[in-house]
C-alpha cells in the first residue's frame, strides 16, 4: 500500500471518511497504458474501454439488487478502490442492507468481518465474502468484462466484479462502516440499500438467462403481467441481468389490459428520475418513479416500453405461460389499441417487477417449473402462485400479502443450468443458491420465502443428502435476513422416464427431512396433497398434466388450496 494510503487508513481508524478519500489502489487502466494500474499486485488491471462499453462510465450510478451504488469517478490510472484494512468509512442512511461493490485478488476469494456503527451508538457485525476477479463464479457476478489488461498485453479473459449485500439493523440510521481487515478485498463503492416499507411487490419474475432476440430495432414491447395485490401507486423494475452491454428504454407506460394488446383507457407514462427514458448498464437495474395509478388486484396489466436502438440479446424469463406483444417500428407505448402490435412472444424480457404503494409486504415462492406454471393453461393465470394470491385476497385471517412467483423452469438447488454469462440456449437459470440474493432477499418488502425445489437435482443425479444440505443453506441464509422460511415437499414423479426407484427413494428421504427439520418455519405438504393413494409414487391422474412430473391446472389449484395460510 502506498504511503499516502497508509496515512489515510490510519486517519480513518479515528474518524470515518468518505470511501473516495481512502482510495489507495488503482484497478482501471487505459488500454494504451496498462502499466499505470496494478489491481492485483501482479500488474493486471481492468480495461477502461471495456467498462465504458458495459455502461460503467466514471461516476455512473449503478442500481444492483435494489442498492444505488456509484462507480468511481476516477480517470484511468488514478486510484479508484480501497484495499480493505479496517478503515472506517462514512456511510449514511437507513435500510435493510449494506451493499458493497467488490472483488478479491487473492486468486481464491476473500472473506472478512467488519462492523456497522449506528447513529444511536449501537454496533452490529457483518461477514463479507468477495469472489476473485479472475476466477470467481460468473453466476453471481454483477458484470463480466471481456479482457484483463497486463503490462505484457491484453488477455482475452473475463474480469468479474460483484455486488455483495449484508443485512443491517432495520430502522436504525447507519453512521459508518468498519471494513474488514483483508487487503486482497477491494472495495469500489458501498451504500445502504433503502428499505421498501412503503411498497409491496405485486408481481415479479426471475431472469432465467440471456437470450438472442430479433434483433429488435425501434420496437415497442407490450408485456402482459398479472397482479396479486393492488394499490394506489405503482413503480416498475427493469433488470439488465447477465448482460455485457447497456440497454436503453426510450419510454415506458403502464395500463390495465382490456384484451390482448388493447389497453383499457389510455396507457400512463412512467418516468425514471424525472426522465422519460432510462439506460440500464450491464448487470444493473432501473426503478421507475412512483406513479399515482390505481393498480387493481388479481388483474392483468400492460407494461409497454420502447427500445429505440438495436437489441440483439436480452435477459429474459423464458416460460411466461403468457402471450405478450411486439410492435411494428416506432414508439407505440402510448397506443391504446392493439393495431401496431403485430407479433407475439411468450417470454418476459427485461421487466422483473411491479410494486404497488402500501400494503403488508410480500411472499416469495422460490421454485422450478412447477411454480413457474409449466403445463398450465396459457393466458389463464392458473399457476399455483396465482391461485394462492386469490386465496389470500379472499380471506381475513392473515394479511393480504403480495405473491411473487420466482419459479424458473428446469431450475436446480445446487447447480447452474444457465452458466451465468453470455448468450445461452439453456435458460434454466442459475442455481437457487446462486440466485437467492437477487430473487429473494432483494425483492420488495419480502416477509416470507417458500422453498419448493429439489426434484430436478434428484433427476440429474444429486443425492438426498446434497439436496437437503442445499435447502438447509437456503433456509439459514434467509433466516439471517429475518425471513420466515416454510418448505414444500417434493411431488411424486412415478411414470416419468428417469424417475427410477432410486430417485424415488432419494425423494422420500428429502421429504422426510422437510417434514421433520426444525430449520423450516412450517411444511407445505404438496406430496400428500397430490399423490395417488393407490400408487403413492405417482400423482393422482386428475392432477397430472400427462407428463407425470408437472401438475395440470387442477393439480396446481390443489397445491394452492392445500397451503395453510398462517404459515405465510
Amino acid at each position: 500500500m502506498p504511503g499516502g494510503g497508509t496515512a489515510r487508513a490510519a486517519e480513518s481508524l479515528f474518524a470515518p471518511l468518505p470511501l473516495t478519500r481512502l482510495y489507495d489502489n488503482t484497478a482501471i487502466s487505459d488500454d494504451a497504458a496498462p502499466e499505470r494500474a496494478d489491481f492485483d499486485g501482479l500488474g493486471a488491471s481492468l480495461s477502461a474501454r471495456d467498462l465504458r462499453a458495459a455502461g460503467w462510465t466514471p461516476g455512473a450510478a449503478l442500481t444492483v439488487q435494489g442498492a444505488r451504488l456509484t462507480w468511481p469517478d476516477s480517470a484511468a490510472g488514478d486510484p479508484d478502490n480501497v484495499r480493505a484494512a479496517g478503515q472506517s468509512v462514512w456511510v449514511g442512511g437507513s435500510g435493510d442492507a449494506l451493499a458493497f461493490l467488490v472483488a478479491g485478488t487473492d486468486g481464491d476469494g476473500v472473506t472478512g468481518s467488519g462492523t456497522v456503527s449506528y447513529a444511536d451508538g449501537t454496533l452490529s457485525s457483518y461477514e463479507l465474502a468477495a469472489p476473485d476477479w479472475r476466477t470467481g463464479p460468473l453466476a453471481t457476478k454483477a458484470v463480466a468484462l471481456p479482457h484483463v489488461n497486463t503490462p505484457a498485453g491484453q488477455l482475452a479473459e473475463k474480469a468479474r466484479l460483484y455486488v455483495v449485500t449484508v443485512p443491517v439493523a432495520a430502522g436504525r440510521q447507519v453512521a459508518s462502516v468498519r471494513l474488514p481487515y483483508a487487503p486482497a478485498l477491494h472495495v469500489f463503492s458501498v451504500a445502504v440499500r433503502p428499505a421498501t416499507a412503503d411498497w409491496t411487490g405485486s408481481w415479479a419474475t426471475a431472469t432465467s438467462g440471456y437470450q438472442a432476440v430479433g434483433p429488435w430495432t425501434d420496437r415497442t414491447l407490450r408485456l402482459v403481467v398479472h397482479t396479486s395485490v393492488g394499490g394506489p401507486r405503482v413503480r416498475l423494475r427493469f433488470d439488465n441481468t447477465f448482460a455485457g452491454t447497456p440497454v436503453r428504454i426510450g419510454r415506458a407506460t403502464v395500463a390495465v389490459q382490456d384484451s390482448g394488446a388493447t389497453a383499457r383507457g389510455g396507457p400512463v407514462p412512467v418516468t425514471f428520475g424525472g426522465s422519460p427514458s432510462a439506460v440500464l448498464p450491464a448487470g444493473a437495474q432501473a426503478y421507475s418513479d412512483p406513479l399515482a395509478f390505481q393498480v387493481p388486484a388479481d388483474a392483468n396489466l400492460l407494461v409497454s416500453f420502447h427500445l429505440p436502438g438495436t437489441v440483439s440479446a436480452v435477459p429474459v424469463h423464458r416460460l411466461a405461460v403468457q402471450r405478450s406483444y411486439v410492435s411494428q417500428p416506432g414508439d407505440h407505448t402510448a397506443d391504446g389499441p392493439a393495431t401496431a402490435y403485430t407479433s407475439t412472444i411468450t417470454t418476459w424480457p427485461l421487466l422483473t417487477g411491479v410494486d404497488v404503494g402500501g400494503g403488508p409486504g410480500s411472499v416469495v415462492l422460490l421454485g422450478n417449473s412447477i411454480t413457474d406454471g409449466d403445463r398450465s393453461t396459457v393466458d389463464a393465470n392458473r399457476r399455483w402462485p396465482d391461485v394462492l394470491a386469490t386465496r389470500l385476497l379472499a380471506q381475513g385471517a392473515v394479511p393480504h400479502y403480495g405473491v411473487l412467483n420466482q419459479g424458473v423452469s428446469a431450475n436446480r438447488v445446487l447447480t447452474d443450468r444457465y452458466p451465468g454469462d453470455g448468450v445461452s440456449q439453456d435458460l434454466g437459470g442459475v442455481s437457487a443458491l446462486n440466485r437467492l440474493d437477487r430473487d429473494v432477499l432483494a425483492q420488495t418488502s419480502v416477509r416470507t420465502a417458500v422453498l419448493f425445489e429439489g426434484v430436478n437435482d434428484l433427476l440429474s443425479g444429486a443425492s438426498a443428502d446434497e439436496v437437503v444440505a442445499g435447502l438447509r443453506q437456503l433456509a439459514d441464509r434467509a433466516h439471517a435476513w429475518g425471513l420466515r422460511v416454510p418448505a414444500a415437499t417434493l411431488l411424486p414423479c412415478g411414470g416419468l422416464a428417469g424417475c427410477t426407484a432410486a430417485v424415488e427413494a432419494e425423494r422420500a428421504e428429502v421429504n422426510a427431512y422437510i417434514r421433520d427439520a426444525a430449520v423450516f418455519d412450517g411444511v407445505l405438504d404438496f406430496d400428500a396433497a397430490l399423490r395417488d393413494p393407490a400408487q403413492p409414487t405417482r400423482m393422482r391422474p386428475e392432477y397430472d398434466s400427462g407428463d407425470h412430473l408437472h401438475p395440470g391446472d387442477a393439480g396446481l389449484a390443489e397445491l394452492a388450496e392445500s397451503v395453510d395460510l398462517t404459515l405465510l
